[in-house]
């Protein structure tokens, strides 16, 4: 690989930037929505699973509260 100097090598990365097709703020606000309720769903769900297991462990092992 070829070396490039300091200052080519950041006239690069601005030329990189322009080709970059940035979303728009709906699109951001969009995915970001979908992300919150998607992890606040795996939460809810984890939640339940670990409450179930662990209340079958507990009556596996025969440790009543």
């Amino acid at each position: 690989m070829a070396k490039v100097s300091p200052i080519q090598f950041f006239r690069q990365v601005k030329q990189e930037v322009k080709k970059v097709t940035w979303p728009t703020k709906k699109e951001v606000m969009q995915t970001s929505l979908m992300v919150i309720v998607i992890v606040a769903i795996a939460a809810t769900f984890f939640f339940f699973v670990d409450q179930i297991l662990g209340w079958a462990i507990k009556l596996i092992l025969g440790l009543g509260e």
